[in-house]
């Protein structure tokens, strides 16, 4: 068997991989439930990809499972866990860098998303950040609630001198930009737990490979060994 020293560090990354499946299943639903900015910065499809890789890892848990309590000369099973591996490093990849492109154009992404929420949502924004509109000069000011009551008012914000005054752009932004940046970081932090994993079990594989390979040796000299 190999040392205790090296299952011992495979099973801490083995329960790292599971750990990060849940954390992205579980967040994936819970940023389901109303919240006015996490809806207002992750759409389904960021939610549905988050929930696919949390699946993906926590199938490759389960494979991880079947493949370790093989018998020590089966290696077959760990052979299989490392190619799943490496699916999921790509699930990773693809899902982290959509996630970090999208993050590099929120200004402009996000008019998208603002213009096409419904405006009891536009409204909840303009109150929650004292703003009116996304950019200014704009069309995209919703009247109503407690900031924006008026246009007399939204318009009153308007500075020559600073577009962004009083505008929604820049409060909003900076929420989605710290929001999406801890998204994609710690999606792609799953993939040093899958680098590691991955050599782990490179690791094993080998020492169990060289352990059979002693054996063999061992029965054909008649079990005397090597002294």
């Amino acid at each position: 068997m190999p040392s205790k020293q090296l299952m011992s560090f495979w099973a801490f990354l083995d329960l790292c991989l599971l750990a990060a499946g849940v954390i992205s299943v579980v967040f994936s639903e819970l940023f389901r439930m109303p919240n006015l900015e996490i809806n207002f910065t992750l759409n389904n499809g960021f939610l549905l990809a988050g929930l696919i890789l949390g699946i993906v890892l926590l199938f490759t848990f389960a494979v991880s499972i079947g493949a370790i309590v093989q018998k020590n000369h089966v290696t077959i099973g760990l052979v299989l866990l490392n190619w799943f591996l490496v699916l999921d490093a790509l699930v990773i990849l693809i899902v982290g860098t959509i996630i970090w492109f999208y993050s590099t154009q929120q200004r402009a992404n996000y008019l998208k998303v603002f213009q096409a929420a419904s405006p009891a949502t536009r409204i909840a924004l303009q109150d929650k950040y004292q703003c009116c509109g996304w950019f200014t000069p704009n069309d995209t000011v919703q009247i109503g609630g407690s900031f924006c009551a008026n246009t007399t008012f939204a318009n009153s914000l308007v500075n020559p001198n600073d577009t962004g005054a009083g505008r929604c752009v820049g409060p909003v932004t900076k929420f989605t930009d710290y929001t999406l940046n801890n998204i994609f970081s710690s999606i792609y932090g799953f993939m040093a737990i899958v680098i590691l994993l991955f050599l782990a079990t490179m690791c094993v594989i080998k020492r169990r490979q060289e352990e059979e390979r002693f054996k063999k040796i061992d029965a054909k000299r008649g079990g005397r060994g090597f002294v």
